[in-house]
């Protein structure tokens, strides 16, 4: 199958990623991974590669050509599943129009989802232990005595808003688009990784 993933900052979509992907046979793809390893080999011009350092966003066009080029491997002849792109409404039509030259098209893009104030507490919660790195929740997971925690930056509540609200602006034309087309799957993201893989799984039986 060709699948999308998309979902908010903590939305544990990595994880059912990781899950789902084991169980079809299929690579996960990740365009950040993709890229970083682009940089890394010098496939990237210098000017991508001095954006890329600076923090801007890469052109789609850029993007596209990298999964193009990714899912022709002998390991995406099964499917692949495509985590963190496309993000954007031109993104996505760029994807299918790549996908659709080669007489190719999505199967399903899993919608994984969570209320925003879930998703903050599961992010402004967590606390790393500065000797050993471990993760820990104050709530779900609470650290050991003794432990010294450090509350990172990227888990401050007012960072953490920020993403989810540009998430929801990034992906506001996103996700009606591929429901337009009938192969949108809406999950229920609350719950154990289970009950939430469970779901998605039944999804994709839904729609075969």
């Amino acid at each position: 199958m060709r699948l999308v993933f998309v979902g908010p900052p903590g939305a544990g979509k990595g994880t059912q990623a990781k899950i789902v992907c084991a169980a079809q046979g299929i690579p996960q793809i990740s365009t950040g991974d993709m890229l970083r390893a682009a940089k890394s080999e010098g496939r990237l011009p210098p000017d991508l590669a001095a954006r890329m350092a600076a923090g801007a966003l890469v052109p789609d066009e850029v993007v596209i050509a990298l999964i193009d080029e990714r899912t022709r491997q002998p390991d995406c002849m099964p499917g692949f599943l495509l985590d963190g792109f496309p993000r954007t409404l031109p993104q996505a039509k760029a994807l299918d129009e790549m996908l659709a030259s080669r007489s190719l098209a999505l199967d399903r893009v899993l919608s994984i989802e969570v209320p925003s104030a879930l998703l903050l507490e599961r992010a402004v919660f967590r606390r790393a232990d500065k000797r050993t790195g471990h993760i820990y929740h104050l709530k779900y997971s609470p650290p050991p005595p003794g432990a010294e925690l450090e509350h990172r930056p990227d888990d401050r509540e007012d960072v953490v808003q920020r993403r989810l609200d540009t998430y929801a602006a990034m992906t506001a034309e996103l996700l009606p688009y591929y429901e337009g087309r009938g192969i949108l799957s809406r999950i229920d993201g609350v719950g154990t990784v289970n009950e939430v893989t469970a779901r998605i799984f039944q999804a994709l039986e839904e729609k075969k």
